[in-house]
């Protein structure tokens, strides 16, 4: 099974909280020029727990340099865990693909629709989820990606639930004086674990999920669509994972060395494409 495959009991929905980011929705700089990780996306105003409902950041510190395409994996893997926690595959992702290759037997599943039926929609979720994953290996190969959103339900301008990555605080490396990934992915999903982030949350109906990259607007991609004037959503249950390298790392800092010339040529991209979940 994969990392954080366990999906967590239902429980009442929390009342989503105002939060505030500036004009643009785009992460502000320290008086010192550089870029805030701190503008860890959401600034939730703090509750007598420490944090306001509806409204969550988790914090991952890797300890070294990891490279780009361990940064796609770890945007990939979440896309995975966020659809099985929030109910819109009825198995972790790795499992269903391994059924879904042998047409989705019902008793693997147990699938109370026709099996047809069922099979028809598995096969589909999975072809535009691997559509979305070689897409976000292109993109991630052409630009520096600062932040991903994973968008639940609704639109992308006004979702149900918004799970932001934000990878500003990351140091890219090369293949030999970055960290392994497989080690990364472990420590990503066991900072979750201990968050307990998805126990309070209740079953979902089937929605569709949006994805946005935010890229260089001249990186060249010609799969995701570039939105010029997109602004992050302030509304609805929002989550966001901070993850960054600590240690004393010399390799290039993506954006700890960003000025402000460098943002404004920053856009969002948005995946044509809307990832339909399905129930058993």
């Amino acid at each position: 099974p994969c990392p954080g495959s366990r999906r967590r009991p239902p429980a009442p929905l929390p009342a989503p909280a105002p939060d505030v980011r500036n004009s643009r929705g785009a992460p502000r700089e320290t008086e010192s020029g550089q870029l805030s990780t701190a503008a860890a996306a959401f600034h939730c105003p703090q509750g007598p727990a420490g944090r306001a409902p509806g409204c969550h950041s988790v914090s991952v510190v890797f300890p070294g340099p990891v490279t780009q395409q361990g940064c796609c994996h770890f945007a990939c893997e979440l896309l995975k865990h966020v659809l099985y926690q929030r109910h819109q595959l009825p198995l972790p992702y790795e499992q269903l693909a391994y059924f879904g290759r042998r047409a989705l037997p019902r008793a693997a599943t147990g699938c109370r629709k026709s099996w047809l039926e069922c099979s028809r929609k598995c096969q589909q979720l999975l072809m535009d989820l691997e559509g979305v994953f070689w897409h976000l290996e292109a993109i991630f190969n052409l630009t520096l990606v600062p932040r991903v959103l994973i968008l639940v339900g609704g639109n992308a301008m006004s979702p149900k639930e918004l799970y932001e990555i934000n990878l500003e605080g990351i140091s890219v490396g090369n293949a030999e004086e970055s960290l392994q990934t497989p080690s990364c992915v472990r420590k990503l999903f066991h900072s979750l674990f201990l968050a307990d982030i998805f126990s309070e949350l209740q079953a979902v109906p089937v929605m569709g999920t949006i994805v946005m990259v935010q890229g260089h607007r001249d990186c060249g991609i010609d799969w995701f669509r570039p939105k010029l004037n997109y602004k992050v959503p302030t509304r609805g249950r929002k989550l966001t994972i901070n993850l960054s390298c600590g240690g004393n790392s010399s390799t290039n800092s993506s954006f700890q060395q960003g000025v402000t010339s460098v943002w404004d040529n920053y856009i969002w991209f948005q995946a044509p494409v809307t990832v339909k979940g399905f129930h058993e």
